[in-house]
């Protein structure tokens, strides 16, 4: 049948009825062109009202569900749901897509707005997060990208009087983001006590800072910045949903039917209520607003469509409807006129005008409806409903005939009979019932055949029969009207159908795809007229068919536009519509039918939908009508570049390898062999599959590629030079229009694109992250700015590039068959077209995406195969070669003409200044003429015409050719079978370079005395090369079957080949002639081996286990050797001639003696002592080390020894070549290893000299020769190799410091947990007691104002009294004491010019003035700084980046590149100063030094190079030198200095201990060095050096210390700036060496002890680094340190003033006096930690408390022997803190189980009264527990504690440090639960102590983790 090709009529979308008001918001506006935009289903609508015309966008691929308009109203944005959902930015004027944002959303786009220059788009995601992101939507892409909130956000703005503002909102929360740099940082609105926390809608920016905002309850939010100002109440009385402003004001609409109209202060204007209208009804809800002048357009759930004249503003006029929501599935067609019948599940039956495009009439139903169906006169409508119960109307008023329910379950069918007499009704209950129309819808009949639902009813044209389709699939056909089924196929072969709705049955097989059995197709309906037939699936397609198609998977054509299921289909009465209707999306489409004949007019009525756009593919199977494919087409397209293992993998699978091999390498393993390689020459040219991958460069070299390595040929001096960026295959090439850089394409993962310059062979980029498996083809822009190219995976995706930036501008998929070929256009650079298996299409960009339109063939032709591609003289002509050998030339989409170029495939094109050339699979090349009209000269690519410079033999006459490339007066031809060929213009052909043809090379063998090898393969062919300078193939002979293995005779003059049949030949080496054959196998020949001396013997190994032995002379088999399990592998004789080594497929080593073959068995000890002749062995004790730590994956394929016996050279599946010294003995030797071949290496032999190597690539058909650099000539050219898998063990020296600084692992804020051991229930889930009042039954503020009871005392003692209590509102970082140099380096910079540094401590960044010491504070991170950096450039001064620790550090700015640095810690990272692309990684026993091609890193490891004894030791720091050198501090103290890669000098000692800091200055090229060192009088742990590192000078820190250990250190003018480990800036002078501290710290933490002293502002300080220090806030310094000589944990200022009293972590206590720090006295009553000590208020008592649980108690006037008076018993835990009362009578201390008790002084006794606890009125408060700060624990301390509290002085305000590193403000007391708070960042994780200085001025906080002090300024509350 004619099912074999698509129908050729077609379908336009004409009409859609709906708007989509449900679930969406905000999506109806007028255009500048007073057009209306919205959105139904998956299509966006412009409707014109003037015109009454729809124009329609359909580039989404699902429901659409967000719209923003651009500012200038021509330009849309939709964005949709789905899997991968993205944005289309299209013109509402043409409706094409002019952009597409993809790739960043998942599961659909909720919001979208662009900002007021329309340049930016933001968008929200319905994720889980919410994601809010911003797109330069004309390049496709995304600026930036944050979480947006844990719950939905339903409306977002950008505020249009501020930049980079914007305004989201949603679930109980409103944001106001900030945009800077590539950094979205939102701020939650303060709801505060202005209105409640609830739901905002929908919002409005406008000027001041003001937005407004519609809330769910309907009022009007007002914010001014973050805060809520004021509301306005009622405005509506339901939620508003949508908001919208304009010149004049603001419109609203809300859920109450109501729009209102407001000023621009939104003062009120007018009210209209839609429900009141005529049009109105109850329950009309407003879902969308727009205000444009004096029109309003509104419109609402139910899916209208209003518009609003001001002045008439209770006139609406209704301008669109469709159905409400629920699912739509009735459809009837009236049998006469042009109307259409839908009934849907919100219970209205609707009949819609065809022809005027408007709905005419509606009635509401009592139930929901599922079908319907017109009698033939048109009179009654009959309607199924979902209660079983069906309706019949008159169509004329819509007055009720009849209501009949006999069934229970949904009416899904029914269908007037031809006749009109009977209703056949189907049922969900599997039953069909027959009604007499005439005896008013009596039951006259009843089927009862299905099993299942019934979903399809069809009757005979002559009424008589009935058939039906149930849920199970089955077709049944009823006799009527009994209902008797009828099963004959006389019967049924008769019968006539009247329509065909049905998805089963012979006439519609075709509709179902070949090999399914899905049931998803919902609909069809048959057009006998047009012999076409429409289906409607649950995918949103509707098809067309050709009617009847009887074969499966017929061809059709497709249509998108529904979202999600189409329901229903049918045509109109006269076909000329096809209505279709979606289920969810409720809308209705009306399709318009082009017949055939009218087809070549519609190209021109409709040029905005081009017959090929996507939206109507044809299906995939479009061809089969078309020839054959060409064999080697198919093969090429059955070729799967997938491996068992990529590259990418490696580093992985060997880490998990690692275990294994810490065990076994304890043995100390060889060094890596002295010798190295060098690629010197490649035969080899990848032709089989690959096309156009041979150019001519600038000067005139050749560029093509073999295996993994571009090769860049020189044919003069028959050179070559190598690229060997690659790690696997490369698949394509492409040269840049100036002929100088190159791009290539290789197989992998994740594979990369590299563009390389032909001169330099370095990388200019690396292009990888959107392609999978491999990239098949690449093209450059005629400006050789961009790059296309196409990959391998499934969809053939298609990536655009700015190659230089490495940015991919846009994506998309490509095809489901294979793409060959993509080229862009030259004159147009945002166009490109690709060609491939019946494909070809011309694609153009659209900001982050590429549309592409199907080429349209029309009647020239069919859609063939395309294997090339060109452009030609003007931007719309392109051509094409076909599979076929024709030329289609093609006029921008369209196919204008073919040409017949070529017998067999057109295989390659090349396009000229004044025509073309072709070559294809006839061998021929062809020049044309510049319009294809007429062949201008031929040229046959035949051996007669080789001229005699040829670097080898053509192997047949008319090799297929591959690839066409002009230049320099040649035409350069690159065939199947692997030669590259230089046709000269008169005729004569030089062949340049060939390899071997398809199939996999294995055998390989050089000749005893002469540089040449044999090779031979499984493409029948057997080769001698020369390995000399001419480096050509001297013979070749053709097999009769492809060979395995090869071996020359001892004298060279025979060769043997073991062929793949189980026979082997010897041939004359010379001539190539047989001179013996045997065939004594029937598998193939593995290994065959002459004796040594000789040659008597001929060893052959086969396939079949076994080993036969010949004598050469006598040509007899002599013996056989037995005993193998498996195939063997590799065969090697003894130097006697005597034995034989064997390995096998199973890894056995077996020994044989010769001739018999008896077997033998020899301890592996032995084995070594043997002298072999040759060893190719990959088994035994000698080569252990060969095997690779991942030797499950991969198997070491081959290897060969050297002559002496030094180096041995192995092959392996991953395609390395490795060199080993031998013996490897132990496992995982060290070795250098070499990436050329791309999969398995099958052979590879030294030469008999060994001056070279020759390997053998089997899948890559690639012979490569390899020179060997020995030792000694190898100063000069160093070649490249990487090292082994494991580094080496000894690393020269250990240092404590380095060491922890590796072992540190950092905590992130987030999870950050308790720093005290504490147990028991958290305060704020402790069960209450109640108060005394409460137990006495009185409510809490029910009390007397006036009582008779004292007032209540006060809590706290108040020091201020008289003056009027202010609170304190806020407080501001003003000091930070601590600098963080224990685990970090290079973190102390100058900034403007040496008067301010820059450092870092906690997560602040500070700058520090030099002369005032006052400092200012970068606060934006949130969490630990860990590194910071100085931008040197001039055009950036003074721009600090910085980098945090947390779930992701963000470095404010975009991430150019990332990728795995090393498998342990690195500690610098530094840019060369004098490049942007060059830095240097170093760390544990590695140096790196990378380069940065476009968005990839590549890295090179630092050689050791031949320096005596030089080993890889642990790198601390980097400095850079003039010409490329680059210096290293290690551990040892050494300085290595590095040339590029290479080190080349070590300074020995530069000190004593490890270099942990180096600094380069720019000016003047100095670099000043710090280290680790005991200060003598020569040596200084700072040097400041020479450019060279070859003098310096040292400078001592006068610190004090037994060791100085400088971490940071940077150079000013005269001056040096250095960072200690101690936490100590100091700033040294160049000239005199005079130091002076500029900063001091606690050196460990935490710093525990905090006291303020009572009268001024000074504070202590006591932390685990033993040492008391005294800070003056004032003049902002350490005044004094005392060192204890223990680690102290708390002090404190007596009432005076005049005493301190320390406690320390071994249990002792010292008091001081202030004036003479002398010792007063000093006790120790306890063994463990001191947590808290306290002095009375009268100065008498002396309280400490321990670890131990208790509180000791000491009488002070008993002068300073201290002797205990008491102590409190029974505290549960440890004591944390400890408050006296304001009379010295009471204690009140916290334990470390959450518990608060009040203890007697001095007596000790627990007071358990609660009454009495409550009147006390305490001196200080720093406890956490108690009723009084039950407000303070959050409710995200699950894991983390608040650790310290204090009271301010005045007794109103509270301040809290937590182990979140937060400080708190709160209101005192704050007794309920989850008070509220202001908090303050700035700490690391635990804030260990807080107090508030004399007079309340400051709140000094103590860091944890930091060990650093903050001094934060109170700002009070104005009176």
């Amino acid at each position: 049948m004619a099912a074999r090709s698509a129908p050729s009529c077609h379908l336009r979308l004409e009409w859609v009825y709906g708007y989509r008001g449900h679930q969406c918001r905000n999506n109806l506006y007028y255009t500048a062109a007073k057009e209306i935009v919205y959105f139904v289903a998956g299509v966006g609508v412009v409707y014109s009202p003037r015109e009454h015309r729809q124009k329609f966008f359909r580039g989404h691929s699902d429901d659409i569900i967000s719209l923003a308009l651009h500012p200038e109203r021509v330009l849309v944005a939709t964005g949709q749901v789905g899997k991968e959902p993205y944005i289309c930015v299209w013109d509402s004027y043409t409706v094409q897509t002019v952009s597409v944002l993809k790739d960043v959303h998942t599961h659909g786009i909720a919001c979208l707005a662009f900002d007021l220059d329309g340049q930016r788009l933001v968008s929200v995601g319905l994720d889980s997060k919410n994601a809010v992101c911003v797109w330069d939507w004309k390049r496709g892409r995304m600026l930036s990208m944050a979480p947006g909130h844990t719950d939905r956000i339903f409306d977002i703005s950008w505020d249009l009087y501020q930049p980079n503002k914007l305004v989201s909102c949603g679930v109980k929360h409103i944001k106001f983001w900030s945009l800077c740099g590539n950094a979205l940082t939102p701020k939650r609105g303060v709801f505060g006590k202005t209105g409640d926390l609830q739901t905002i809608l929908c919002l409005a920016c406008a000027r001041d800072e003001l937005t407004y905002s519609g809330a769910l309850n309907g009022d009007i939010y007002v914010w001014k910045g973050i805060n809520l100002i004021r509301t306005i109440q009622g405005a509506h009385t339901a939620g508003i949903f949508s908001m919208n402003s304009c010149e004049e004001g603001f419109a609203t609409g809300g859920r109450d039917g109501c729009i209102r109209l407001w000023d621009l202060t939104f003062k009120p204007i007018t009210v209209i209520d839609l429900r009141e209208t005529e049009q109105g009804y109850k329950g009309l809800s407003v879902r969308s607003v727009c205000w444009r002048g004096d029109h309003i357009l509104v419109g609402t759930q139910d899916s209208e469509i209003f518009e609003i004249v001001v002045h008439e503003r209770n006139k609406p006029f209704l301008i669109m409807q469709g159905h409400c929501e629920g699912e739509l599935w009735a459809l009837a067609v009236h049998p006469t006129k042009p109307l259409a019948v839908t009934g849907s599940d919100d219970r209205s039956v609707r009949i819609w005008s065809l022809v005027d495009h408007a709905l005419i009439a509606r009635c509401n139903m009592e139930e929901p409806i599922r079908c319907a169906a017109v009698n033939v006169d048109g009179i009654h409508l009959a309607l199924g409903m979902k209660d079983g119960s069906f309706t019949v109307l008159r169509v004329r008023d819509m007055t009720e005939v009849v209501h009949i329910k006999d069934r229970k379950e949904a009416i899904h069918e029914l269908k007037y009979s031809p006749d009109g007499a009977y209703l056949a009704v189907g049922c969900n209950d599997s039953s069909v019932d027959i009604y007499g129309v005439a005896q008013r819808y009596k039951k006259v009949g009843e089927c009862v055949g299905s099993l299942s639902f019934i979903t399809h009813l069809d009757w005979s044209s002559d009424s008589r029969y009935l058939q039906t389709n149930d849920g199970s699939g089955k077709r049944l056909l009823y006799k009527m009207p009994g209902g008797k089924e009828v099963t004959s196929k006389e019967e049924i072969k008769g019968m006539h159908w009247a329509s065909w709705t049905c998805v089963a049955g012979l006439e519609v097989n075709g509709i179902w795809p070949k090999y399914s059995d899905i049931n998803d197709i919902n609909s069809v309906d048959g057009n006998y007229v047009g012999q076409v037939l429409v289906t409607a699936d649950d995918y949103g397609v509707v098809k067309l068919f050709r009617y009847p198609c009887l074969r499966k998977g017929a061809k059709f054509r497709k249509y998108i536009g529904h979202s999600a299921h189409v329901t229903n289909v049918r045509w109109s009465h006269d076909y000329q519509w096809v209505i279709s209707i979606g289920g969810a999306d409720h809308s209705v489409f009306q399709w318009k039918f082009i017949p055939e004949r009218k087809l070549k007019d519609a190209l021109h009525i409709a040029p905005q939908e081009s017959l090929a756009e996507s939206n109507s593919d044809e299906s995939d199977s479009d061809l089969s009508d078309v020839p054959e494919l060409d064999s080697e087409i198919e093969q090429e397209t059955q070729l799967t570049y997938h491996r068992q293992v990529y590259k990418e993998d490696l580093p992985q699978l060997k880490e998990q390898c690692k275990e294994k091999q810490k065990s076994a390498t304890s043995k100390r393993r060889e060094r890596t062999p002295g010798t190295s390689i060098r690629l010197h020459f490649i035969h080899g040219y990848r032709g089989y599959d690959c096309r156009s991958n041979l150019f001519y460069t600038q000067i005139g070299e050749i560029v093509y590629h073999v295996a993994a390595v571009g090769v860049i040929y020189n044919r003069q001096q028959n050179t070559q030079r190598f690229y060997l960026g690659h790690d696997d295959d490369i698949l394509c090439l492409a040269i840049h229009p100036l002929k100088d850089y190159v791009a290539t394409g290789q197989v992998g993962r994740d594979p990369s694109i590299h563009v390389w310059d032909t001169e330099t062979i370095k990388p200019l980029s690396i292009l990888k992250g959107y392609h999978q498996y491999g990239i098949c083809a690449v093209d450059f822009s005629a400006d050789g700015k961009r790059l296309a190219s196409v990959g391998i995976d499934d969809s053939h995706t298609i990536v655009l590039w700015d190659w230089k930036k490495g940015e991919k501008l846009s994506v998309t998929r490509g095809s489901k068959d294979k793409i060959f070929v993509v080229k862009m256009n030259p004159y147009v650079p945002d166009k490109l077209i690709t060609a491939g298996i019946k494909h070809m299409k011309f694609w153009r960009r659209a900001g982050g995406g590429l549309i592409g339109k199907k080429g349209y063939v029309g009647t020239l032709g069919k859609n063939d195969t395309m294997m090339c591609a060109v452009y030609g003289w003007t931007e719309e002509m392109a051509f094409s070669g076909t599979s076929t050998g024709d030329v289609c030339i093609w006029r921008d989409v369209f196919l204008v003409k073919t040409v017949k170029a070529h017998d067999g495939p057109v295989f390659s094109m090349h396009a000229l200044e004044k025509g073309f050339v072709t070559g294809g699979k006839d061998g021929m090349v062809a020049l044309w003429d510049d319009s294809f009209e007429r062949c201008l000269k031929t040229y046959a690519i035949k051996r007669a015409d080789l001229a005699p410079g040829s670097k080898g033999l053509l192997l047949e006459d008319n090799p297929s050719i591959r690839a066409i490339s002009l230049g320099h007066g040649h035409i350069l031809v690159g065939t199947k079978n692997g030669e590259i060929l230089e046709v000269d213009k008169s005729g004569p052909i030089t062949l340049l370079v060939q390899g071997h043809m398809e199939g996999e090379v294995w055998g390989l063998a050089t000749h005893p005395y002469l540089p040449i090898c044999a090779t031979v393969s499984d493409d029948k062919t057997l080769r001698i090369w020369d390995l000399s300078p001419s480096h050509c193939m001297l013979a070749v002979r053709k097999l009769k079957k492809g060979g395995r293995c090869c071996c020359f005779s001892p004298d060279g003059k025979a060769l043997a080949v073991g062929l793949n049949d189980g026979s082997f030949l010897m041939a004359n080496a010379d001539t190539l002639e047989d001179l013996v054959s045997f065939h004594h196998r029937k598998d193939i020949i593995s290994d065959i081996r002459f004796s040594p001396g000789s040659g008597k013997y001929l060893a052959v190994a086969s396939h079949d286990s076994f080993v036969d032995i010949y004598n050469v002379t006598s040509s007899k088999r002599v013996g056989v050797c037995k005993g193998a399990t498996s195939y063997i592998t590799h065969i090697d004789w003894d130097s006697r001639g005597k034995l034989l080594q064997v390995n096998t497929g199973a890894k056995e080593q077996l020994f044989f003696e010769a001739p018999r073959g008896k077997r033998q068995t020899i301890p592996s000890v032995e084995v070594e002592k043997i002298s072999w002749a040759t060893w190719t062995s990959v088994l035994g004790l000698c080569c252990e080390g060969i095997w690779p730590v991942i030797g499950e994956v991969t198997e070491v394929t081959a290897s060969c020894l050297t002559s002496d016996k030094m180096v041995l050279a192995t092959g392996d599946d991953l395609g390395f070549v490795k060199l080993f010294r031998y013996p490897a003995k132990g496992k995982f030797g060290k070795f250098k290893k070499y990436v050329a071949h791309s999969t398995h290496v099958t052979n590879v032999r030294w030469t008999y000299d060994d001056s070279m190597l020759v390997t053998l690539g089997g899948a890559d058909m690639s012979l490569m020769v390899w020179t060997n650099e020995v030792e000694s000539h190898r100063e000069k050219k160093y070649c490249d190799s990487e090292e082994s898998d494991i580094d080496s063990e000894e690393d020269g020296g250990y240092d404590s410091d380095v060491t922890r600084e590796n072992e540190i692992s950092y905590t992130i804020r987030a999870l950050s947990t308790n720093i005290r051991p504490m147990f028991g229930v958290k305060p704020h889930l402790q069960q209450k007691e109640p108060s005394v009042d409460e137990r006495q039954g009185v409510v809490r503020g029910s009390r007397p104002p006036v009582s008779r009871a004292p007032p209540q005392p006060e809590k706290l003692q108040s020091n201020n009294v008289g003056k009027k209590k202010r609170p304190i509102e806020d407080l501001v970082l003003e000091l930070a004491f601590g600098y963080r140099g224990r685990d970090c380096r290079n973190n102390v910079h100058y900034l403007n010019d040496g008067d301010d540094i820059i450092y870092h401590t906690a997560s602040i960044g500070i700058l520090h003035n030099v002369a005032t010491g006052t400092q200012s504070f970068y606060q934006e991170h949130n969490d630990d700084i860990l590194c910071l950096t100085v931008n040197q450039h001039p055009k950036f001064i003074n721009i600090v980046a910085t980098g945090q620790v947390g779930d992701s550090a963000d470095m404010s700015g975009a991430k150019i590149a990332s990728r795995g640095g090393h498998n342990q810690r690195i500690f610098v990272a530094e840019f060369r100063p004098d490049s942007d692309t060059q830095f240097v990684s170093v760390g544990i026993k590695h140096v790196k030094f990378w380069t940065l091609a476009g968005r990839a890193l590549l890295s090179k490891k630092g050689l050791l190079s031949s320096l005596e004894d030089a080993r890889m030791q642990t790198m601390l720091a980097v400095a850079f030198g003039a010409n490329n050198l680059t210096f290293t501090g290690t551990i040892s103290g050494d300085v290595c200095v590095w040339k590029d890669h290479i080190l080349c000098r070590v300074v020995a000692r530069a000190h004593n201990g490890p270099v942990f800091a180096m600094y380069t200055t720019l000016r003047d090229g100095l670099i000043v060095t710090g280290g680790k060192e005991r200060p003598s009088k020569e040596g200084g742990a700072v040097k400041l050096w020479d450019q060279e590192l070859r003098r310096c000078r040292a400078f001592r820190l006068e610190t004090g210390q037994v060791t100085d250990c400088v971490r940071s250190v940077c150079r000013g003018k005269g001056k040096i700036l250095v960072g200690t480990r101690n936490s100590e800036i100091i700033e040294v002078g160049e000239k005199n060496a005079a130091c002076n501290i500029l900063v001091n710290g606690h050196v460990d933490g935490p710093i525990w002890g905090l006291a303020t002293h009572p009268s001024r502002d000074f504070f202590l300080s006591a932390a685990e680094d033993g040492t008391v220090r005294l800070w003056d806030i004032a003049d902002k310094k350490m005044l004094n340190k005392v060192n204890l000589g223990h680690a102290a944990r708390t002090v404190c200022y007596s009432p005076e003033g005049d005493m301190v009293a320390i406690g320390m972590k071994n249990g002792e206590f010292i008091i001081l006096l202030v004036s003479s720090l002398k010792i007063w006295g000093k006790k120790r009553d306890r063994r463990c930690a001191i947590h808290d000590i306290r002095f009375s208020p009268d100065s008498r008592y002396l309280a400490v408390g321990s670890s131990e649980n208790s509180v000791d108690f000491y009488d002070l006037t008993l002068g300073p022997t201290l002797n205990r008076i008491s102590y409190c018993k029974d505290i549960p835990s440890f004591v944390i803190q400890m408050d006296f009362s304001a009379d010295s009578r009471h204690l009140q201390v916290s334990s470390g189980c959450y518990k608060r008790h009040v203890y007697e002084v001095p007596s000790g006794k627990h007071l358990v009264d609660h009454a009495a606890i409550d009147r006390i009125t305490w001196a200080t408060w720093t406890s956490i527990l108690g009723d009084e700060v039950m407000g303070i624990w959050s409710r995200h301390a699950e894991k983390a504690d608040v650790t310290c509290a204090c009271v301010s002085h005045s007794g109103i305000s509270l301040v809290t440090g937590d182990d979140f590193g937060m400080v708190k403000l709160y209101d005192f007391p704050c007794p309920e639960k989850f008070a509220k708070h202001k908090r303050f960042l700035g700490h690391s994780p635990h804030v260990t102590n807080i107090r508030f200085t004399s007079g309340d001025r400051h709140v000094v906080s103590a860091g944890g983790d930091d060990c650093s002090l903050f001094v934060w300024k109170c700002v009070h509350m104005p009176h």
